[in-house]
């Protein structure tokens, strides 16, 4: 098997593998914090809010910091250094007494978390520039199927070892990732070629740096966008349901819908991104998507949300893949941990920022809106990636 291939295989394991033990403990998160001896609704809440931001946080502030260490030593060794941070951080959460000390380590997981950054830079740098896109579609598979089966798992084996055991589990997984990672191989001459570079660059050595931190506003609007539905999905589904019965699981068939669709679709609009172009992938799919979002604002029926939600994975699959792909095409491979680390971190602050606005424009005007709101902004988001597109082709004609 070609090095490339073999190291594509080994990321996505490991990143189904972190992103699954990640959002194992999701669900149980706010049993959690009353199992820790807090007892009011309102502060079990607050705490839950506290606890799942600030791994976001942290993850976002550091992202390019370990980026631009994967660029001078190597990626595999961030892979390394991620994958056993996270599985011993995890492990440790399984004995705290009271909330700060879950709090502080979910703010420590966040620290030493980047394998999914370190993943994609190794992807993108190691694989022909032919079959990049393709590569990273097929990566991020792992994480949304991981994001997707995580949930599911950590409810069943909350219910089946306990609150406390799931941590101990969601460690292993970690670890998992920590021993597959041993087996990558990165092209040390490769990199050893560019080592050297790293000590002197900036962003003068990037063609159009302009258009990156272009692409960083893309990621982080599209996340604010995406991530603003999350808290209201379940409410909407009670809304629109005639009977109160099984609101659960059918909330939670609404949310894996797009994920379902997602993982069946990301490697193949990663093929076509390499024949006609990522721009022109995350152009369309960015069009297409902000039309679903319009239409479940006027749905009257759980199986309309659904039907729009399966769709609505189709088109997110060729976003955050066309994403880094395209900027794999405008960067040299000497600045990509840098580069992918700060567009991890646009990503991060969309995660952090789109439930806060999503919940207060369903609190003041209303779930319909929230849709509305997300189909605006990404239009704006296609508006913008059409005119840096044109803005730079125009410049380099000139």
């Amino acid at each position: 098997m070609e090095l490339w291939k073999r190291n594509l295989y080994i990321c996505w394991f490991g990143a189904f593998c972190t992103t699954a033990g990640m959002s194992l403990v999701i669900p149980f998160l706010p049993l959690y914090i009353e199992k820790l001896g807090v007892h009011n609704e309102a502060t079990i809440e607050r705490w839950a809010g506290i606890a799942f931001g600030a791994t976001f946080l942290m993850a976002a502030i550091v992202s390019p910091i370990w980026g631009k260490l994967a660029d001078k030593y190597g990626r595999k060794p961030m892979l390394l250094r991620a994958s056993l941070g996270m599985a011993i951080v995890m492990t440790l959460m399984g004995f705290v007494q009271n909330v700060y000390e879950l709090a502080g380590l979910r703010f420590i997981m966040g620290a030493v978390s980047g394998f999914i950054a370190a993943a994609i830079t190794l992807v993108a740098t190691q694989t022909p520039k032919e079959f990049s896109g393709r590569a990273l579609g097929i990566l991020s598979t792992g994480t949304v199927g991981g994001t997707l089966l995580g949930p599911l798992l950590g409810g069943y084996l909350a219910d089946i070892i306990g609150l406390r055991h799931v941590f101990f589990v969601t460690g292993a997984f970690m670890f998992i990732s920590f021993l597959s990672a041993n087996f990558i191989k990165e092209d040390k001459q490769r990199f050893k070629a560019k080592k050297n570079e790293t000590k002197k660059v900036d962003w003068k050595s990037i063609e159009n740096p302009r258009s990156v931190i272009a692409v960083f506003f893309t990621t982080f609007i599209l996340q604010l966008a995406v991530m603003s539905i999350q808290p209201v999905v379940t409410v909407y589904v009670k809304q629109l349901s005639n009977h109160s019965e099984h609101i659960a699981l059918v909330s939670g068939f609404v949310v894996a819908a797009t994920g379902i669709s997602n993982v069946l679709t990301a490697s193949r609009l990663g093929k076509i991104s390499d024949k006609v172009g990522p721009q022109n992938v995350l152009q369309v799919c960015l069009i297409v998507a902000a039309i679903l979002f319009i239409l479940q604002a006027f749905v009257t029926r759980t199986w309309q949300l659904f039907v729009l939600r399966f769709l609505l994975g189709f088109a997110m699959a060729g976003l955050l893949p066309s994403i880094n792909s395209y900027l794999k095409k405008m960067i040299p491979d000497h600045l990509a941990g840098r580069i992918f680390g700060y567009n991890q971190s646009a990503q991060y602050f969309g995660n952090l920022a789109g439930p806060v606005l999503g919940g207060q424009i369903a609190a003041v005007k209303g779930i319909p809106y929230v849709f509305l709101t997300t189909s605006i902004l990404i239009l704006l988001n296609a508006c913008w990636v059409y005119y840096q597109r044109h803005h730079h082709m125009t410049k380099k004609a000139a």
